[in-house]
């Protein structure tokens, strides 16, 4: 707005600068005609000097409006200087604060995005482990490295070292995946792990293969009941039973239960041909766990009674020792009760000897025989 009036002004000073020019040019035109003419001439000096005045009260007022618009200027740029700075100094401090901030939210990202990262990391590894899992579970021979380490792990748990083996040999040459030895016998353990024809017949939904299926799981759980009771051979040593591990709890819930997934299968008559034709018992991981502890309760107790012989066996030794003593001190004792009898027999004769003095000389007794008690002896 101080700037529109400074041209305006500066316009008009112009203009009458131009009209004071004119005055003067018209003024020396009408001094060369009209010399003579005294009153027009001073009527003409008369409105160049009010026209004088009036510029220069012109020039006065623009003066001090050029003035007031200087200093107005000069306030309003002081104030938008101060203005400007503060706005500047605000706007360095709300840069720099969000600067601030988004270096915090850069450094938090960065580590959500490191933790992410580790995350992703993670999640691959478990991946590749559920790959490697899964490819352990397709392979029969994996599966069964599988379960032969669940049962180890039960069986390591539990049980002293001395109390089981792993992979025992009978003499006929078959071995069994681990033997647990009993004051009764040997009870050999064998890990199964029918898993294929199981999830085969979890996942079909068509009513013609799940029934072909459910007979190929059947077939399957039957083949294993029979390579387990093999092994039971009480003239190489071993109980009249043997264990059939399964180490898949879900699988042996299903054979307890009498289900597999949605399909009713009769396995209940399977673990009743197991145990009853078979003399085989099929534990899970829990269920084994279980029946060892009631082996290691009967290997506590057979421990208990090897000692308890022991120590009659030292008792009994004790006494021989002690019977021997005692006809040594009997026999100390009838020696020392003659070494009595003798000593007090020799005193009574040296009281012999005493009084024939006292005969002779007339004097009195010298000597006093004291004669002492022999050991005691004791009734038997």
């Amino acid at each position: 707005m101080e700037t529109i009036l400074f041209i305006v002004l500066i316009i008009i000073v112009l203009i009458s600068v131009f009209f004071l020019y004119s005055m003067q040019q018209k003024l020396t035109d009408l001094q060369k005609p009209k010399e003579g003419d005294e009153n027009l001439f001073i009527m003409i000096q008369n409105q160049i000097q009010e026209q004088a005045r009036s510029v220069q009260d012109l020039t006065k007022t623009l003066d001090q409006k050029i003035a007031e618009s200087t200093k107005s200027m000069n306030t309003s740029q002081q104030h938008l200087h101060t203005t400007l700075q503060e706005q500047f100094s605000q706007n360095t401090r709300l840069i720099q604060g969000i600067s601030g901030q988004s270096t915090k939210m850069i450094g938090e990202i960065t580590e959500k995005l490191t933790s992410l990262d580790k995350t992703n990391q993670q999640v691959i590894g478990f991946s590749a482990q559920l790959t490697n899992l899964e490819k352990v579970l397709t392979s029969q021979k994996q599966r069964g490295n599988l379960g032969e380490a669940g049962l180890q792990l039960v069986l390591e748990n539990i049980l002293p070292p001395g109390a089981f083996a792993l992979q025992y040999e009978f003499e006929d040459g078959d071995t069994v995946d681990a033997a647990v030895f009993t004051k009764d016998g040997i009870i050999p353990v064998d890990a199964k792990f029918p898993l294929e024809n199981y999830n085969k017949l979890v996942n079909e939904d068509n009513k013609e293969r799940r029934a072909a299926l459910e007979k190929a799981f059947k077939n399957d759980l039957k083949k294993r009941i029979d390579e387990t009771a093999k092994y039971i051979k009480p003239q190489a040593g071993t109980m009249e039973f043997a264990f059939m591990f399964i180490p898949a709890e879900a699988i042996y819930y299903d054979l307890l239960v009498n289900e597999v997934g949605a399909v009713k299968v009769n396995t209940r008559n399977l673990i009743e041909y197991a145990f009853q034709e078979r003399k085989v018992i099929i534990v899970s991981p829990t269920t084994f766990a279980a029946y060892l502890q009631t082996v290691l309760q009967g290997l506590r107790a057979l421990k208990i009674e090897e000692s308890a012989k022991s120590i009659r066996k030292n008792v009994e030794m004790l006494q021989k020792h002690i019977k021997a003593y005692e006809a040594y001190m009997q026999k100390l004792g009838n020696s020392m009760q003659t070494t009595t009898n003798h000593y007090n027999a020799a005193y009574k004769e040296l009281g012999k000897i005493d009084k024939d003095v006292v005969r002779i000389t007339q004097g009195e007794r010298q000597i006093e025989v004291e004669s002492i008690e022999g050991p005691m002896r004791t009734e038997e």
